[in-house]
């Protein structure tokens, strides 16, 4: 599969979570021979789960594999990897992170790079401008997913009044 097939794959999970109304960032893991291992987005408002971004949704789609099957492997993701999703490769090894772009946020490539991994930066358009859109539309969702603004719990989430 060549990084243009990969990065369209993770750009339709990033268009379906922005019409869930989740964060639009979607990955596509893929094996070294080309086969789809798994394919997934962010879904941290859809689940209420703090873990589920895109490159993680995607590993945890890909199901429980043998540690071999991600040796040279690519990981397609239309944002560049927070931290979390930069550990998350690093662990399963997976050789290459093909990212659609890093203007609206730049995680942690240099940290991969610096680890082994071959990191490209496809800079495309579409991946752009929905995550510029999302952000437009939703600057209080899109900073609490980047750790910058903590978040308002309601009463009833705290307990009361507490």
């Amino acid at each position: 599969m060549d990084d243009s097939a990969g990065l369209a794959i993770a750009f339709e999970e990033a268009k379906t979570s922005y019409n869930e109304g989740g964060i639009p960032i979607g990955a596509a893991l893929v094996a070294s021979d080309g086969k789809l291992l798994g394919r997934g987005h962010n879904m941290r408002v859809q689940l209420g789960s703090p873990i589920h971004h895109g490159e993680t949704s995607a590993l945890f789609n890909s199901g429980r594999l043998p540690a071999r099957a991600y040796k040279g492997s690519t990981m397609y993701t239309t944002l560049s990897p927070c931290d979390m999703c930069t550990g998350a490769c690093l662990l399963y090894g997976i050789s290459r992170v093909v990212i659609g772009e890093n203007t609206n946020f730049l995680g942690g490539e240099g940290y991969l790079k610096q680890r082994g991994v071959e990191v490209v930066v496809l800079d495309n358009p579409d991946c752009r401008e929905l995550m510029s859109q999302f952000i437009r539309e939703k600057p209080e969702l899109w900073k609490e997913d980047i750790g910058t603004e903590e978040r308002v719990y309601s009463k009833e989430e705290r307990g009361g009044d507490k």
